[in-house]
């Protein structure tokens, strides 16, 4: 007796047979390229590794120094090629294949790269780990669903991580500093849907995250080169001290609906967060900045910077300060306070309106009918907001104006909702209404806070599945 349908039972088959071929392997400093690659045999190259791996496996390196590598087979959906760094697993040297980087991954989906430590062996190396698909040569051509996780690249000689064409793309929990020449983290050249998110970017020579769709690179009559970044998702990414020779700490040519929250911008140079068109394939339309704690430097530039047409932008539950004495908090130019709606915001009362400084929120209001429940802040209103501002801990204190300041949301064409968590992953709102800035403050030891639709607890930073108590 049959007990499936014939479709089903072969169904079945195909996803044994692609979990029976996923395999993992092992590589570490005194292997060597003719064992088998098991555990107690492994490889000695990340490249060889590289060159034999197929969809579902997973390569682990073990402690030591390694050589990059080059990376150009696939993935699938429900099985991906995953690189996994152990502790201690350094990558101090490029890629011997084509490219000087430590790792390049191109023309190639379903990635993951998780945990690896990458130094630079010189000031004239490119990126510690690129990511690249193709809009030049082949249609439908791009990478996408690759996963960064959990890398750390120093000073390298020109970004962090840096990818270009490449959808669906994922940066998160890795940590990128000191690049010599330019950013932290680079996404580039029409890649839609990008996140960006809980990463540590600091003193990069220029900007700590760079978004470009860069309309002169690709070929435009290919589906989907447009120059366009649609979708991206930047959130919960500590960045400061960048921007020495310019940028922004989070810097946006060509997006269109992105959503900037929970990220702490301080001590950066040039300016906080920008929405603007240079390169970009359209001006930087429909952005949401909210929740962001935004402190920028004594020779720094504006805080949110709107410029080359970003309209539609929605701004709330801030908390912007500028250390420059001559400027402020938003500046919104050339055409970019259309659709701008701002509101239940802390701010420095320093503002520039289509050419025009304002130097009070009064006027500012009185000039867009914005920000009505915002309020303003002198320095040590600003200092007092958190818990420790010389030691550069930025969570909420007791006494702080911003608990419970902010909206759950602000109407803009349609709702554009706060986000339900802060820079800690905690729930928010904890207490009667969303607090402003990155953190939400949660008295310590905490309690527990219960949302009751999705049956969860947190304590602290951690999530708690709540029992039935059936």
């Amino acid at each position: 007796m049959r007990l499936w349908p014939e479709w089903l039972g072969a169904a079945l088959f195909l996803v044994l047979a692609q979990v029976s071929l996923a395999d993992t392997f092992y590589v570490a400093p005194g292997g060597n390229n003719s064992n088998s690659g098991s555990s107690g045999s492994p490889w000695e190259t990340l490249q060889f590794a590289a060159d034999h791996v197929g969809a579902g496996d997973t390569v682990i390196a073990r402690p030591g120094n390694y050589v990059g590598f080059d990376l150009r087979t696939s993935g699938t959906s429900t099985a991906p090629i995953t690189f996994q760094a152990d502790p201690g697993a350094i990558i101090n040297q490029v890629n011997p294949v084509t490219t000087n980087d430590g790792i390049n991954i191109e023309q190639a989906s379903y990635i993951v790269v998780d945990g690896f430590t990458l130094l630079s062996p010189s000031s004239t190396t490119r990126a510690g780990i690129r990511v690249v698909g193709d809009g030049d040569i082949l249609p439908n051509n791009f990478s996408n669903h690759v996963t960064i996780r959990n890398n750390t690249a120093t000073n390298w000689g020109h970004w962090g991580i840096f990818t270009g064409f490449s959808d669906d793309l994922v940066i998160e929990r890795n940590t990128t500093s000191g690049s010599v020449l330019e950013h932290g983290i680079y996404v580039s050249n029409s890649a839609d849907r990008p996140t960006v998110r809980y990463n540590h970017i600091y003193n990069n020579d220029k900007n700590g995250i760079h978004m470009n769709g860069d309309i002169d690179t690709g070929d435009t009559s290919f589906p989907n080169v447009d120059g366009v970044i649609t979708g991206a998702r930047i959130e919960g990414n500590i960045i400061h001290g960048n921007g020495v020779h310019g940028g922004s700490g989070i810097n946006c040519d060509g997006l269109v609906n992105a959503v900037i929250v929970n990220n702490l911008l301080y001590d950066n140079h040039a300016s906080g967060i920008s929405l603007y068109q240079i390169d970009g394939g359209a001006p930087s339309t429909n952005g949401v900045i909210a929740n962001n704690t935004i402190i920028n430097a004594s020779n720094s530039r504006w805080a949110i910077n709107l410029t080359d047409g970003a309209t539609g932008a929605t701004i709330f539950n801030n908390i912007v300060y500028n250390l420059r004495s001559d400027r402020g908090s938003i500046s919104a130019e050339l055409g970019s306070s259309t659709g701008l709606i701002s509101d239940y915001n802390l701010l420095e009362p320093q503002f520039v309106l289509e050419g025009s400084t304002l130097n009070s929120l009064a006027a500012w209001r009185t000039g867009t009918g914005d920000d009505m429940h915002s309020q303003s802040l002198t320095l040590a209103q600003m200092q007092a907001l958190f818990t420790n501002y010389a030691g550069n801990d930025f969570t909420l204190a007791a006494t702080s104006t911003a608990r419970d300041f902010g909206a759950s949301g602000l109407l803009n064409g349609t709702f554009r909702p706060a986000p339900s968590q802060d820079l800690l992953e905690r729930l928010r709102p904890f207490g009667i209404g969303f607090d402003a800035g990155a953190y939400e403050y949660i008295p310590e030891p905490s309690a527990f806070v219960l949302l009751s639709t999705a049956g969860l607890l947190t304590l602290g930073g951690r999530r708690l599945r709540r029992s039935s108590n059936r």
